[in-house]
């Protein structure tokens, strides 16, 4: 900025750049000073939006609920049969995997994982972990499943993505590249959507 003039900063940039510090290098990553840094503003900035650092973070967890969670659940599509909501939805969350390593992005997946008995972390991850498992419960009970079998592969399948999420991030280079990627997304989703009622 040529005039030396700092821009304002809103609440909303404080929380991208906190979520994308917690993505990159988990719960302490997310510390005023450095944060204020990278914006290129001064703490009291920071102090305008949030009381402490624990509001931000706070902030942050919500954000990625309503992006990760509540934005995509709300995307199936009620029209579709059953079977189809869940073939995307599985497809959604295992491609966006892979594009958020591909790009070098961190995972906010993991380091939630990491932090899990965090005070902030622990009630944010059970409430999403638990609505995303309802979610896939509910897919697979339109399959015609029992809610016990339903709930099952819900668990199933969510265990698949996040060990999806660990081998994208920490050993991509295992993976398939390429339409091979594709070819071996499309049989997770196949495995993960094939169920006998």
């Amino acid at each position: 900025m040529a005039s030396g003039k700092r821009r304002l900063l809103s609440s909303e940039d404080w929380t991208e750049a906190a979520l994308d510090a917690l993505a990159r290098g988990g719960v302490a990553a997310v510390a005023v000073e450095p944060l204020a840094k990278s914006l290129g503003a001064t703490k009291g900035s920071f102090y305008w939006h949030f009381a402490d650092r624990n509001a931000l973070l706070q902030a942050a967890l919500e954000l990625w609920e309503r992006r990760n969670t509540d934005q995509v659940l709300a995307g199936i599509d009620e029209t579709q049969d059953g079977a189809t909501r869940l073939r995307n939805l599985v497809q959604v969350a295992l491609l966006s995997v892979q594009r958020d390593a591909a790009e070098g992005a961190g995972s906010i997946e993991l380091a939630l994982q990491a932090s899990a008995s965090h005070p902030l972390v622990a009630p944010a991850l059970q409430r999403v972990t638990s609505r995303r498992i309802a979610a896939l419960s509910g897919l697979y009970s339109a399959l015609g499943l029992s809610q016990a079998r339903a709930r099952d592969h819900a668990l199933l399948a969510y265990t698949a993505y996040l060990g999806h999420v660990q081998l994208a991030h920490a050993t991509p280079d295992l993976l398939p590249q390429g339409r091979a990627f594709r070819t071996h997304v499309d049989r997770i989703v196949a495995a993960l959507v094939k169920v006998d009622s």
